[in-house]
């Protein structure tokens, strides 16, 4: 929905019929400044702020949640007003400015990443959607190999490149200045700020007060803006809180529920109940094997391989039930389980002892034993392991199915990767999976036509669950346990007691299976086994045999058919 393209005046000057070539695609010109042109879509918001800088995207203001006109912003110099931005405000936005850098451009994009980035030095600009670019004649795709092969080995990892060669991300809570062909990042926003000891919450109740103000408000205040809402109830804890949070709201909300024909996935009897809870209509539509089309094409504005055939056929689903509704958003609890705490290590417990002393760390290894369902003494192994250990790495190499070339594969970190010398071991583990789910939004179809919002990966809800130390997240044996305080008064009992999650890897097994042979041409003959990427004879050796009890080695094979589907698609 968001669709914007800034461009300096060289750029503009060197593309013929730019003008007509934006407006087929639905953009105008909406600015027009001595050193930038900003191009948008209508429904994207475009304002021009203090300062000749142009605010793309919602803007909100901390108190009160209101969105803010950019005359109510403060004039000041380029450095001061992105730091007014980041600590008075929140929002899906990306700031530009030409006037700071004469025959340049700044970029800043807010930390939660709601509104795509993307910029190619050489050409001289910045954009939502690489199609824009390629269809106005600014740019024309070629793959970056080395990229492909190193996503291969460090799948679902963004760390500013891209598979095109000369396009980057501007990852959330960065600045860019982009001049004479040139690019200079600056961080702006860390999560590390926010786990500092002057910075933690100490009492439970603090935390569980701060958790619930931060996600109701900021769930209201989208479903609010957007007026029209899809919700994506899975019937876990995470999109369960979202519904709490939205149900006060002034929007009218639907919610949509995916089963499938193999046991595993039908949540309907945690659904049902939160959607009577909040007095919203349920759609249940069946993700049927029909659905899992191997080779669709992946959506014009993924610039890096991402989608696999499960989420091509829950977005074409999602996509269908938001389009009869009339839906103008969709509503998701992504991210939930790194924002929430859940883990399954005993870094909680190691916390506890290092920044808590004794007292803290043995009450939190009984804590520790109940979420486990373990023996102390086996919870106290764990931790004391989790406290005499070095830090693992943030990710270690994946090479399962390739070629021996992909042994040589530097690590890429992610800027958050980064963790100060003093870092508590569950600390490393929550920014670690945060900086994870950037993922999350890339290549999603159903975000074209309608916003897809994610309220628990807002800046002030992470914020706000950053504070929280980990150790709180298991109070009392429970996974999540300040959210499920935060919320205890509005979630039926079912749920807010839940232990279990629901999984679609059954129905991943099955589709395996059943296309297991289609599965064996489609990479044998595809680019990826022609560039001597795959260890061919191990994924015949694979293929050509029967998977053991809950081996899920096949999800590789998925991963391997993702990177496959996008590079065909890439000409």
């Amino acid at each position: 929905m968001y669709r914007y393209l800034a461009l300096l005046p060289d750029a503009a000057a060197d593309s013929a019929n730019l003008g007509p070539r934006l407006s087929a695609l639905g953009l105008s010109r909406h600015v027009h400044l001595p050193g930038l042109d900003v191009y948008a879509s209508a429904e994207t918001p475009v304002q021009v702020c203090p300062g000749n800088r142009v605010l793309i995207g919602h803007l909100f203001s901390r108190t009160g949640n209101q969105s803010i006109a950019v005359d109510q912003l403060p004039p000041s110099g380029l450095r001061a007003f992105i730091r007014h931005l980041i600590n008075e405000c929140w929002g899906e936005y990306v700031l530009l400015s030409g006037d700071e850098l004469p025959g340049g451009l700044s970029a800043m994009r807010d930390p939660s990443g709601g509104l795509d980035c993307l910029y190619a030095p050489a050409r001289g600009f910045v954009t939502s959607d690489v199609s824009v670019t390629t269809h106005a004649g600014l740019f024309e795709k070629s793959v970056d190999w080395d990229f492909i092969l190193n996503n291969l080995v460090y799948p679902h990892l963004k760390t500013g490149r891209t598979g095109l060669v000369g396009l980057h991300h501007l990852l959330p809570g960065f600045r860019l200045d982009l001049h004479r062909g040139e690019s200079i990042l600056e961080q702006v926003w860390d999560p590390w700020t926010f786990v500092a000891r002057k910075e933690r919450y100490t009492q439970a109740e603090a935390a569980r007060d701060a958790v619930r103000q931060s996600v109701d408000a900021v769930a209201k205040r989208w479903a609010e803006t957007d007026e029209h809402v899809l919700l994506e109830l899975s019937g876990g804890l995470d999109s369960s809180i979202v519904a709490a949070a939205i149900s006060g709201s002034r929007a009218t909300i639907a919610c949509c529920n995916l089963i499938t024909p193999v046991p595993g996935a039908d949540e309907r009897e945690y659904a049902i109940p939160m959607a009577d809870a909040i007095g919203a209509e349920l759609h249940v539509d069946t993700l049927g094997f029909e659905n899992a089309y191997l080779d669709e094409p992946p959506p014009a504005q993924a610039v890096a391989p991402s989608t696999w055939f499960l989420q091509h056929a829950s977005n074409a689903l999602k996509a269908s039930i938001g389009a009869r509704i009339g839906a103008r958003s969709y509503f998701s609890g992504g991210g939930g389980d790194t924002i929430f705490g859940y883990t399954r290590t005993a870094a909680p417990a190691a916390d506890a002892f290092r920044a808590g002393g004794l007292a803290a760390g043995f009450l939190t290894v009984r804590d520790l034993a109940e979420l486990h369902q373990c023996t102390v003494w086996k919870a106290g192994q764990l931790t004391l392991r989790k406290l005499m250990t070095p830090p693992k790495p943030p990710r270690e190499p994946e090479l399962t199915f390739l070629a021996n070339s992909a042994e040589r594969q530097a690590f890429v970190p992610h800027p958050w990767h980064a963790a100060p010398r003093s870092a508590l071991a569950g600390d490393r583990e929550r920014i670690f999976d945060l900086a994870g789910t950037q993922i999350f939004r890339d290549g999603l179809a159903r975000s074209v036509e309608r916003h897809l919002r994610m309220p628990l990966l807002s800046q002030p809800v992470v914020e706000a669950c950053l504070r929280v130390p980990s150790w709180l997240w298991i109070a009392g044996g429970r996974n999540r346990a300040v959210a499920r305080d935060a919320f205890a008064e509005t979630l039926p009992p079912a749920i807010l007691h839940r232990r279990s999650k629901g999984s679609f890897m059954n129905y991943s097994g099955a589709v395996f299976h059943r296309n297991r042979a289609q599965l064996r041409d489609y990479l044998m003959s595809g680019v990826l086994a022609s560039r001597g990427l795959l260890d061919t004879d191990a994924l015949l050796r694979f293929l050509g045999r029967d998977l053991a009890q809950r081996e899920t080695t096949f999800m590789r094979i998925f991963e391997l058919c993702a990177a496959e589907n996008w590079v065909r698609h890439q000409g």
